[in-house]
């Protein structure tokens, strides 16, 4: 037990909490600027089984925050790449990698297996679904975000309101790392953030970093946060579904004006044009783009005038 001497000196620790980490599942879904430190300090930690869910591969334009991976790992999925080097870090951790993207069809029993989970993906459909799903099995959610030289953490679900109690209404547009650009360190810093809540919750640290939101501000050098316990939960969340799960009687809508309709069955109707479309009574609406956030924004739209389904599609392959 020399390795984790050092945390467990702390007496909120002791041998009775590195026994718990040791018995913990997490789920950590993305193994990119969050997720490698994320990866690192849970496997430095001693938490004993980590899921990993990431469909990438290894790039070298993403290496300047993913110190994790090597130029020989090029091309190489990043799942089995970053469970192969957490394995030489600390062989007492059973990382099982899943080179898939998380989605609405394969989230539900990935959540219900872990004790917690830790969303480092970044994306808007990936997000808002393990904040749908952590929501409804009661499990504690940790999310980042990430963009230029600034970002946030915060503590979600479990005994927390959600990730939409918190963004009730998410941008028109929405910046990327590709478009915006990230800074390493400021990424390496959220991801710590995300692991020190995630060895909190998993200890019962008090006070709980669940209801906690934590924002990085590295352009002007500060640090705040609040408290969300009370933020009220949105009363129709449009949810995400996989490609899996469309139904033959759905009625598709792709948003997209990039590329052709995803299916033959969908039709193109750019977002602003969609006042005048007029579902059919007993249809399920699905609304499509590239992230979900177009989907989501069109379909919040919709709902004001119609009382339908409606679901909500990220075509991210």
């Amino acid at each position: 037990m020399t390795r984790y001497a050092r945390q467990t000196i702390l007496p909120e620790i002791g041998a009775e909490g590195q026994a718990r980490l040791a018995r913990a599942h997490v789920l950590v879904v993305g193994a990119g600027g969050l997720g490698v430190p994320v990866l690192q300090y849970l496997a430095g930690a001693g938490v004993g089984q980590i899921t990993l869910v990431d469909g990438d591969t290894v790039a070298a334009h993403n290496l300047h925050r993913q110190p994790l991976y090597r130029m020989d790992q090029i091309s190489q999925p990043k799942a089995r790449a970053a469970a192969n080097a957490l394995a030489a870090l600390n062989p007492d951790v059973c990382v099982t990698p899943i080179c898939d993207m998380l989605d609405p069809a394969n989230a539900p029993a990935l959540i219900a297996a872990a004790d917690i989970a830790l969303d480092c993906a970044d994306t808007f459909a990936a997000s808002l679904t393990l904040s749908d799903l952590c929501h409804a099995q009661g499990k504690p959610l940790i999310t980042a975000s990430a963009l230029a030289r600034a970002g946030y953490v915060a503590g979600c679900c479990g005994s927390a309101p959600s990730l939409r109690a918190i963004f009730p209404d998410l941008p028109e547009r929405g910046a990327t790392c590709a478009t915006a650009g990230v800074m390493g360190p400021v990424v390496g810093a959220l991801g710590a953030l995300q692991a020190q809540m995630a060895l909190s919750v998993l200890l019962d640290l008090i006070p709980s970093p669940l209801g906690q939101l934590v924002s990085l501000d590295a352009a002007t050098w500060r640090m705040s946060g609040f408290r969300f316990d009370r933020a009220p939960e949105p009363d129709a969340p449009l949810p995400f579904i996989a490609r899996s799960q469309i139904r033959a009687q759905d009625m598709l809508i792709d948003l997209r004006a990039e590329a052709p309709p995803f299916s033959p069955q969908a039709r193109h109707i750019p977002p602003d044009r969609m006042d005048s479309l007029t579902p059919p009574d007993g249809a399920r609406v699905v609304l499509a783009c590239a992230t979900g956030l177009r989907a989501h924004n069109a379909g919040q739209k919709l709902q004001r005038r119609w009382q339908g389904d409606i679901a909500l599609l990220a075509l991210t392959d």
